[in-house]
């Protein structure tokens, strides 16, 4: 049974998320050749100001308009 753990920042829609899913199932089983319920994924969600590049947080970013998902 596959499981996919993939880490996001907070703030994108429900519908991009499941897009995401199924497009992470997707690929799970043609890669694994295995069947779509076999195969989990777990989404986890940081929020902004506790996500950083170069010590400036993507919350720093977006209060500044230059941060965009």
């Amino acid at each position: 049974m596959p499981i996919i753990s993939v880490v996001i920042a907070e703030g994108r829609t429900v519908e991009k998320k499941r897009k995401l899913i199924r497009a992470l199932t997707d690929a799970a089983v043609e890669a694994f050749e295995v069947k779509p319920e076999t195969v989990r994924v777990i989404l986890n969600e940081t929020p902004l100001n506790h996500y950083a590049v170069g010590g400036v947080t993507f919350g720093e970013k977006a209060e500044k308009g230059e941060y965009k998902q």
